[in-house]
């Protein structure tokens, strides 16, 4: 293991566009060979876009295959890239609204998704122009000891703290108490366990259980509420519009927040609808089969 890390941070200080000579190679072994998860992203696929031919939906797949072997290297290069460089691919727009909104809120909350590269998100900190604003972003450790320390170098690395989702609650507390003003990103479009849903949507055609933590946290502490709506320009440039939702949360029912959020996941989703994560398993629990477990 430790020697594939070795290898891993050694192809990081390629140039990007050797690295994305890698991705060219690996998406015909991905996609033809290996067939990673292929039934599973032809599946999400055909039901999220019933309106599309099969020509047109097998289209959006090999355009996923085809980015997820370049999201795969540009996340490697994550290690080594400069700020400069950095700054000039991920492009943030909305960092001054969002450091306005801390002068009322004690937190600003972004939702995001599994969405263009998420992980050049975590470089939001080089926007940021108060001295006095943090970020941090909530993230699940990793099993294996040597990839969790991989990716915790590489989502802090610009100056954003990693926050567990398993003592998010406790932390952003005490982030509070020490009257610290944070922005923290929220990656809230995984399938929650069975146990803990609490709420259903209509996303992309398909009745879909979704997390709402993010709210109910963002309830507990006043935070305002900002929508992540990313685009990817041409490979390897992206532009990111921090996009404000309210800085009043406590003024939504429960879960309408939550609800907004998928609505505007699914906008952008039909925009480039390539640069989702087709291969997770989105839609594996069922409304009725929930219900009876919960009773």
């Amino acid at each position: 293991m430790k020697i594939l890390i070795g290898l891993l941070r050694l192809l990081s200080w390629l140039p990007l566009p050797v690295l994305y000579l890698f991705s060219d190679v690996c998406y015909p072994v991905i996609y033809y060979l290996v067939r990673y998860r292929r039934a599973v992203v032809r599946a999400n696929i055909a039901h999220s876009f019933p309106e599309m031919t099969e020509a047109e939906r097998r289209r959006v797949e090999r355009r996923f295959y085809r980015f997820l072997c370049d999201y795969g290297v540009e996340t490697l290069k994550l290690l080594t890239m400069s700020e400069e460089e950095m700054k000039r691919r991920m492009v943030v727009e909305g960092v001054d609204d969002m450091e306005r909104s801390l002068e009322r809120c004690p937190f600003v909350f972004i939702y995001l998704g599994h969405y263009c590269n998420w992980e050049w998100i975590s470089s939001i900190p080089l926007w940021v122009t108060r001295a006095t604003t943090h970020c941090g972003q909530l993230y699940r450790p990793l099993e294996s000891k040597a990839f969790d320390e991989l990716f915790y170098k590489m989502r802090t690395r610009f100056g954003s703290a990693n926050i567990s989702k398993y003592d998010a609650l406790r932390q952003i507390l005490e982030m509070r108490r020490r009257g610290e003003r944070t922005i923290i990103g929220f990656i809230s479009d995984q399938s929650p366990k069975p146990n803990s849903i609490h709420d259903w949507v209509n996303f992309l055609h398909q009745d879909t259980p979704v997390f709402t933590g993010t709210e109910r946290i963002a309830k507990k502490v006043d935070a305002a509420i900002y929508f992540a709506d990313v685009r990817r320009v041409k490979r390897g440039y992206y532009r990111l519009h921090l996009r404000l939702v309210t800085e009043d949360v406590r003024a939504y029912e429960d879960y309408r927040i939550t609800e907004i959020y998928m609505e505007e996941l699914e906008r952008i989703i039909r925009r480039q609808p390539h640069l989702w994560l087709w291969s997770h398993r989105r839609w594996k629990h069922r409304r009725a089969a929930s219900a009876a477990q919960g009773d």
